[in-house]
């Protein structure tokens, strides 16, 4: 018997809508990116990018636990001498794009390097209720009922 190995002219790609308010993001996070990567599928192939397309919606209604929204910091540098910049996840979720939470999350979940990279490119994240993929009619996912954890309130 030989072990299957998945081409990528084989892979078929879903839509899947998920609603993030009142969801935890590290484990709205986990399920996302095993969802991108193709793992929930009998045909994975680590080399192939087998993975859903996901649409995220309602991510400004995102919940972290404990005190993580006041003491979780996010870092980047400016590339100057110095340039360490850190904003807290309060700071971004009360701003302009609070659907970088949801994104970060999820990217530091997936490998790094060319597959990785393209795997993120199958994640779109929209703070409000509306998206514009209606038109790939994308079949809706409870995360909120795979486990009672994964949902808090505010």
């Amino acid at each position: 018997m030989k072990t299957f190995s998945a081409k990528p002219a084989d892979v078929e790609k879903k839509w899947v809508l998920i609603d993030a308010s009142g969801l935890v993001v590290g484990r709205l996070a986990t399920i996302v990116a095993l969802r991108l990567r193709g793992k929930h599928k009998p045909s994975f192939t680590p080399h192939v990018d087998d993975g859903d397309n996901i649409i995220i919606i309602n991510a400004d209604k995102v919940v972290l636990t404990g005190r993580k929204r006041d003491q979780k910091v996010y870092y980047h540098h400016t590339g100057y001498p110095g340039g360490i910049k850190e904003r807290t996840a309060k700071f971004i979720l009360e701003g302009r794009f609070p659907e970088r939470i949801v994104e970060k999350a999820v990217e530091r979940m997936l490998p790094r390097g060319p597959l990785g990279r393209k795997q993120l490119g199958n994640l779109r994240v929209y703070k409000g209720a509306s998206h514009p993929h209606e038109a790939q009619q994308p079949v809706t996912l409870d995360v909120g009922a795979m486990n009672r954890k994964n949902v808090r309130s505010a």
